[in-house]
C-alpha cells in the first residue's frame, strides 16, 4: 500500500451558519446516490503547500456525507523530488526542463507507486504532476479516474508539457483551476474548479486581537507599530525578495513599518530551503524584517496570529496557481495586496476588495495606501471577506467534487 495520511473529523453541519443551509441540503441531496463509494486522493505530501491543507479538510467531509473517502501519499526520494520540483518550476514557465535521466527517475518512482496502489477504488483522484502515471499504468484499479493540476499551466515550457501531456491527457476527467490552465490535447472531460479554504481549521478560525497579539510579540513583533506580512512557500514564484524591496520603499515614508515572511518548507520542496537562506541573505540582518518557518515552531495557529494581526497582508507572487493564502488572509478582514497573476485576481477586485500589482513599486505604493488611509483597509478587508464567504469556503469545493464523482460514476 501507499502511505496512508489520517486526516481526523469533520462535520459538514458545522459550516451551515457560514455557507448558508441551501448549500448544506444541496450536498448532502449530491451525496446520497454516492453513498458507500470508495474514492482515493493520492497525492506527493502530507503537509506544506495548498493540497495538503484541502485535503485535511475535504477527505473528513466527504466521509460525512457518506463517501468511503482515504488519502494516500506516494513514496518518493531526493532524486524524485528534485526531478519534480524542476517540472513544477518548468510547467509554469521556467526555461530548464528535465534531463533524460530525471524523466526516467520520475517514471521510475512512478512506476514502483503504481505496484504499491490497492486496487478496489470507485474513483481515483491523482493530484498534481508527481505521481500523474498512474492511469495509464494500472487503469483497473479504479472505475473512475480524475487528474486534479494545482499549478499555473498557462504558459509551459513546451518541452516538458509536452513529454507530460501523453500521461495526463488520456485521463476520463481532469480539473483546473481556471480555463486558461487547460493544455490543448485533453480526451475527457474539463472541469473548471477553484479550489477553496477552510474557515474552521485552526488557520482560519476566528482570532481574538488579544491573542493575536500575544503570538506575535513571541516571535519579536512590536505589536504598536505597523507589520506587513506574506504567508507563502520560499520559492522563487512566491518573489519574498520582491516583498524586501517594496517593504524598504515603504520604510522610507514610514520608518515605523516591520516585515513579516511566514512559510511553510515541505517534503516535496527541496529547493525551499535554498530561497529561503538567499531571502534571508536579502534582509541583510534587518531587525524589522522577521523570516519564519515551520521549524520555528511556526504552524497553522501561528499564522493565524500573523495574518489576523497584520495591518496589510501581501502575496507577490510573480506566477500563481491559485494562491491559497489570499482567501486565507482576507478571510480575516485584513486588507489585502496581491500579484496580478494566476488565481489571485479571481479572489482579489482591484480597487474593490483588495489591490492587483505587477511592480515593486506597485506594491509599495499601494501598501502605503492603506497604511495612511486605516479606513479604507478596513473597508477592503469587509468587502473582501463577503466575497471569500460566497465563493471560497470548503461547502463549496465538496459540492464541485460530489458533482463530479456523479458524472463520472452515473450516480
Amino acid at each position: 500500500m501507499l502511505q496512508p495520511v489520517i486526516a481526523g473529523h469533520k462535520f459538514l453541519g458545522d459550516y451551515a451558519s457560514l455557507v448558508g443551509r441551501h448549500l448544506v441540503e444541496e450536498i448532502h441531496a449530491l451525496a446520497e446516490p454516492l453513498k458507500g463509494k470508495k474514492i482515493l486522493h493520492i497525492s506527493a505530501t502530507a503537509f506544506g503547500g495548498g493540497v495538503s491543507e484541502i485535503l485535511y479538510t475535504l477527505v473528513p467531509l466527504m466521509r460525512d456525507v457518506g463517501l468511503e473517502c482515504e488519502w494516500q501519499v506516494i513514496y518518493g526520494r531526493e532524486e524524485f523530488y528534485n526531478a519534480t520540483k524542476l517540472m513544477h518550476n518548468a510547467l509554469q514557465g521556467a526555461p530548464e526542463d528535465l534531463s533524460e535521466e530525471q524523466w526516467s527517475t520520475w517514471a521510475r518512482y512512478n512506476e514502483m507507486n503504481a505496484r504499491e496502489l490497492a486496487g478496489g477504488w470507485d474513483a481515483c483522484v491523482v493530484h498534481d504532476p508527481q505521481p500523474a502515471a498512474l492511469f495509464g499504468l494500472v487503469p483497473e484499479k479504479s472505475r473512475a479516474w480524475v487528474w486534479r493540476c494545482h499549478i499555473d499551466l498557462s504558459t509551459p515550457n513546451p518541452a516538458t508539457i509536452e513529454h507530460l501531456l501523453p500521461y495526463i491527457a488520456p485521463y476520463p476527467a481532469t480539473v483546473f483551476h481556471m480555463p486558461q490552465y487547460v493544455p490543448a490535447g485533453l480526451q475527457g472531460k474539463v472541469h473548471i474548479v477553484p479550489p477553496a479554504i477552510d474557515p474552521l481549521a485552526p488557520k482560519n478560525m476566528a482570532f481574538s486581537p488579544e491573542d493575536a497579539i500575544y503570538i506575535c510579540e513571541q516571535f519579536g513583533v512590536d505589536v504598536d507599530r505597523p507589520l506587513i506580512c506574506q504567508v507563502s512557500r520560499f520559492d522563487p514564484w512566491k518573489d519574498p525578495v520582491g516583498v524586501i524591496d517594496a517593504y524598504r520603499i515603504v520604510k522610507e515614508q514610514r520608518p515605523d513599518v516591520q516585515l513579516a515572511l511566514v512559510g511553510s518548507m515541505a517534503s516535496d520542496d527541496p529547493e525551499g530551503w535554498d530561497y529561503f537562506n538567499a531571502t534571508v541573505a536579502h534582509a541583510d540582518g534587518d531587525p524589522d524584517i522577521h523570516i519564519l518557518n515551520n521549524f520555528n515552531n511556526v504552524g497553522a495557529i501561528e499564522v493565524n496570529a500573523f495574518q489576523s494581526h497584520s495591518d496589510v497582508v501581501i502575496q507577490k507572487s510573480t506566477r500563481e496557481g491559485f494562491g491559497l493564502t489570499v482567501s486565507e488572509a482576507i478571510w480575516k478582514g485584513r486588507p489585502f495586496v496581491g500579484g496580478d497573476v494566476g488565481g489571485i485576481p479571481l479572489q482579489v477586485k482591484d480597487g474593490e476588495s483588495g489591490y492587483l500589482v505587477s511592480t515593486v513599486d506597485e506594491c509599495a505604493d499601494r501598501t502605503l495606501r492603506v497604511l495612511q488611509d486605516p479606513q479604507l483597509g478596513k473597508e477592503l478587508g469587509r468587502r473582501g471577506k463577503e466575497h471569500v464567504r460566497r465563493n471560497f469556503l470548503m461547502p463549496r469545493l465538496l459540492r464541485d467534487w460530489l458533482r463530479i464523482f456523479t458524472e463520472q460514476l452515473g450516480g
